[in-house]
């Protein structure tokens, strides 16, 4: 048997070289962070902060629930760090209207926490745009409930 030539002209050969790489420059390409947020369907300032994290390149599915305080107590949220949300992201509890820097801060550096919140709803927080603006802190915390200061804003 013989071999058979096929003659392809330099444009295709390059478009078949470049289509491999970027298919590997695809595969190599990290999926974006996955957030599961839980927050009441009535909400609005709970879907602003989802948008805020997918601007950020976050992947949101938000959960309506009828319990948050449920939510927070079956992930360990100590008393006074509640909001209106709870969310899940890369095995930390994520609390309130936490800026999404902060949240890629958290799961790049991986602190030894159970996670971080901004307690209550404070204006000028990722989702409370519009309301009197102030500093408001984040507050990380472990499983026995101790707190520390994460950052402040």
């Amino acid at each position: 048997m013989g071999t058979k030539r096929i003659r392809i002209g330099r444009a295709a050969a390059l478009v078949v070289l470049l289509g491999g790489a970027a298919a590997s420059v695809a595969a190599a390409r990290p999926e974006p962070p996955g957030v599961v947020m839980y927050k009441s369907a009535l909400c609005g300032c709970c879907g602003k902060w989802a948008s805020h994290l997918r601007t950020a390149g976050f992947r949101v599915v938000v959960r309506d629930v009828g319990d948050l305080l449920g939510i927070e107590a079956r992930y360990g949220v100590p008393k006074g760090l509640g909001s209106c949300h709870t969310a899940l992201a890369g095995g930390y509890v994520v609390v309130g209207h936490v800026p999404a820097d902060l949240l890629a801060r958290l799961l790049r550096e991986r602190p030894p926490v159970a996670g971080i919140s901004v307690p209550g709803m404070p204006g000028g927080a990722p989702g409370m745009e519009g309301g009197v603006g102030g500093s408001y802190r984040i507050v990380a915390f472990d499983r026995d409930g101790h707190t520390s200061v994460y950052a402040t804003r």
